[in-house]
């Protein structure tokens, strides 16, 4: 139980570190190093959904026939599908952008932007929920330290993605204590996600393939979606793909070593 506690609060801890900045920065984050920080964060949940969730999906259903890997290819749709809708009727605001999305709604705009970042969060939550429950249920091709370096790598890309929604509360005119605590609380979907997620899952190891992969697909949607086009959008999008290969070499790397 420990370990999954360790496990469920690491992301939401990445979160408030990145959200904390708001107190040792006095201007807004720049363009270019908001590009750098959004391709870095795709890189990480790219490679964490091939690695940590992909791969051991096909390691425990392939059986050398197309049929074994049809749960693969279910759940990977169904995550993307979960998501797609979440962000159609879910009304929230990105940072980058001027108009609202979702239905409609009279939330203020700070209210908007933390549902957005809460919208990337979830599958996050979800991720870490599903390999915490392979790895409880006994799961031969998930353990604790691969769990682990899941949760580690959530917290590393969410450092960036707590700074991003912090420090433009706070140039809108919101004071340093409020725009750290909107910038935390959008990362405490991640561990709510992630129980929700284990609790449902209990003794549920012949469906891991097909939960693994839904995971997978919901964070997929999230980076081709928001987080690739916002890091390659305008000007320096060269900075953007930097970052994503650094992102996905260091979750590669703590996959491999973890």
């Amino acid at each position: 139980m420990e370990n999954i506690i360790i496990g469920f609060a690491t992301p939401f801890i990445g979160t408030t570190l990145g959200a904390a900045t708001v107190f040792l920065l006095r201007d807004k984050i720049s363009n270019r190093v908001q590009k750098m920080m959004l391709g870095f964060a795709s890189g990480v949940m790219t490679a964490a959904c091939f690695w940590s969730l992909l791969q051991p999906a096909l390691e425990q259903s392939n059986e050398g026939t197309f049929a074994s890997i049809i749960p693969v290819l279910l759940g990977f749709f169904l995550g993307m599908g979960f998501i797609f809708l979440l962000d159609t009727f879910i009304p929230h605001q990105h940072i980058d952008k001027n108009t609202p999305e979702g239905i409609r709604s009279s939330l203020p705009r700070s209210t908007k932007m933390i549902l957005a970042v809460a919208l990337h969060n979830i599958p996050e939550g979800m991720a870490v929920g599903v390999v915490f429950a392979g790895m409880c249920n006994g799961s031969s091709t998930l353990t604790l330290a691969g769990a682990f370096a899941l949760s580690l790598g959530m917290a590393i890309q969410n450092i960036p993605e707590g700074a991003i929604i912090s420090m433009p509360l706070r140039s809108e005119g919101k004071s340093r204590f409020s725009a750290f605590g909107m910038g935390m609380l959008s990362g405490l979907v991640e561990p709510i996600a992630a129980t929700c997620t284990l609790l449902f899952l209990e003794n549920t190891e012949s469906a891991m393939p097909l939960l693994l992969s839904f995971a997978a697909g919901a964070m997929l949607y999230v980076i081709v979606e928001e987080l690739i086009p916002a890091s390659q959008a305008g000007e320096h999008s060269n900075i953007g793909t930097i970052g994503f290969a650094i992102g996905f070499a260091a979750m590669m790397i703590l996959d491999s070593v973890l």
